[in-house]
């Protein structure tokens, strides 16, 4: 099977285990609670966090599925990773917003959002 890491614990710098045992303290989740998420029992999970053995990418994935992230937000933790390309799309707000007025402060707001042309607008 192959892993994700190597017996140090650490794929390009990070330290994956030190990002679980992160996750874990910031969330209040038991290394006992993690094993089960990892499908795996307290103890091989021990050896795991003791970096005696290498966690898989299927380990990892099954913890991140538990704790409804991504594999690569547990790299990232406690950020998110942001897909560069996810960046370059129109990511403009739109809104809509209905208010229940009388026919004379309808006429009101209008003139005050829109100025005097408001007609003009809403016959487009």
């Amino acid at each position: 099977m192959k892993t994700l890491e190597e017996n140090t614990g650490k794929d390009n710098g990070v330290d994956i285990i030190q990002q679980l045992r992160n996750i874990m303290n910031d969330n209040g989740i038991k290394q006992s609670t993690m094993a089960g998420y990892a499908g795996m029992t307290d103890s091989q999970f021990s050896k795991i966090m003791n970096h005696k053995v290498a966690l898989s990418l299927r380990q990892l994935s099954n913890i991140a599925t538990a704790l409804d992230m991504r594999e690569i937000d547990i790299y990232t933790y406690p950020h998110k990773f942001i897909d560069p390309q996810e960046l370059q799309r129109d990511n403009s707000v739109k809104a809509t917003l209905s208010i229940e007025l009388s026919a004379d402060k309808k006429d009101q707001v209008l003139k005050l959002v829109f100025g005097e042309n408001n007609l003009e607008i809403f016959n487009k």
